[in-house]
């Protein structure tokens, strides 16, 4: 079976629900599986892959199996890639410096004990960089699904950056401002007694954020933000929401892994909304304007997790409004923009909405 007749099995036995696997499948049966040539990329950019359990296979949704796992570490040893530390992948974006092609990042949220477990030992042993991002208040009560601060300071003394993802875990952006804030400080507080540094990096709970949560963060002391929606770091100028692809078993075949660690940034401004947490407006008014010498924009698709395939409409040379008919349903909505580059790369700009329950 072909790589794309692997997707389109997967499109049927899951409808809509993979906009991942029924993005590339429109793109390709439109024709557009021609490799079309990349521009130089000027500015850096960075894939980014999270993981939450490893090895349990009754959490599907957050699993990634034992085998799904090595099966990435051996392909990050390929010697077709640098992985990197998140810490100096932000510091490199930031700051504007170059970095290699194919640069990614490994991340994990949550400390689930599956982690100090299974994948600390094949991590170290492999040489891998990565940031877990903790849950404070389950590691403070002792949870048995969690890993203890005992093992969190030894990642931490191991070369592990521990970044934040609050004290309680809640929806962000469907509490107060001060919830958050206390939520973050609570954090932050126990991560310095513990560790003895406050958290430079901050993974969003359930990757949901706002424009208030973004700046709550940075009020919080955090130099980055990362969510939970596909795409490349570099692709526009936003640090506080920055893309990750999500691993786990039924999206962590390596057919997608490759397809994430080679992505290219689709460089984007002028983006709408500006603010992620959908109003009374719904759907919203979504659009942006590809940067740079891109060329190809004709090929360029878009899909949302709740419709299917969005209609695009071009407004002069680079601007595009991304057209869909049904609202957006309560909790996650998410957007994913592809098109292909060369060497069977693909460009991608992907976006996370939130409506609260």
């Amino acid at each position: 079976m072909t790589f794309f007749e692997t997707i389109a099995t997967k499109i049927r036995r899951r409808g809509i629900a993979g906009p991942l696997w029924a993005t590339l499948l429109a793109v390709v049966v439109a024709g557009a599986f021609a490799p079309m040539p990349a521009a130089a990329e000027s500015k850096p950019s960075a894939v980014v892959v999270m993981y939450h359990r490893f090895g349990e296979s009754r959490y599907p949704s957050t699993n990634i199996s034992l085998e799904q796992f090595e099966a990435h570490i051996k392909e990050l040893q390929s010697g077709k890639y640098r992985v990197m530390g998140l810490p100096e992948i932000v510091d490199a974006v930031r700051k504007g410096k170059p970095l290699p092609d194919r640069t990614v990042g490994v991340s994990v949220d949550d400390a689930f004990l599956s982690l100090y477990r299974e994948a600390w030992p094949r991590l170290k042993k492999a040489g891998l960089p990565f940031t877990l991002f903790i849950v404070t208040g389950p590691l403070d009560r002792g949870s048995s699904d969690y890993m203890s601060w005992d093992q969190i300071k030894e990642l931490a003394a191991g070369g592990v950056t521990i970044g934040s993802q609050t004290d309680s875990h809640p929806h962000m952006p469907a509490v107060s401002r001060q919830r958050n804030l206390a939520e973050l400080e609570r954090s932050n507080r126990r991560i310095e007694e513990m560790l003895g540094k406050r958290p430079d990096l901050i993974a969003y709970p359930y990757g949901e954020s706002s424009l208030e949560v973004q700046e709550v963060a940075k009020q919080s002391g955090f130099i980055a933000g990362f969510g939970q929606h596909s795409g490349v770091i570099g692709g526009d100028r936003n640090m506080f929401d920055l893309p990750r692809f999500a691993m786990n078993e039924d999206y962590g075949d390596m057919g997608r892994f490759r397809l994430a660690v080679n992505a290219l940034p689709l460089p984007v401004t002028d983006v709408t909304p500006a603010d992620p947490l959908v109003g009374a407006a719904n759907p919203p008014a979504m659009g942006f304007t590809v940067a740079g010498n891109i060329k190809g924009l004709g090929r360029l698709s878009c899909f949302m997790s709740h419709e299917g395939r969005a209609r695009l409409e071009r407004l002069g040379e680079r601007r595009f409004e991304v057209r869909v008919a049904k609202a957006f349903p309560k909790g996650r909505t998410r957007l994913n923009c592809t098109m292909p580059a060369e060497d069977g790369r693909w460009r991608w700009f992907g976006r996370q909405f939130y409506i609260p329950e």
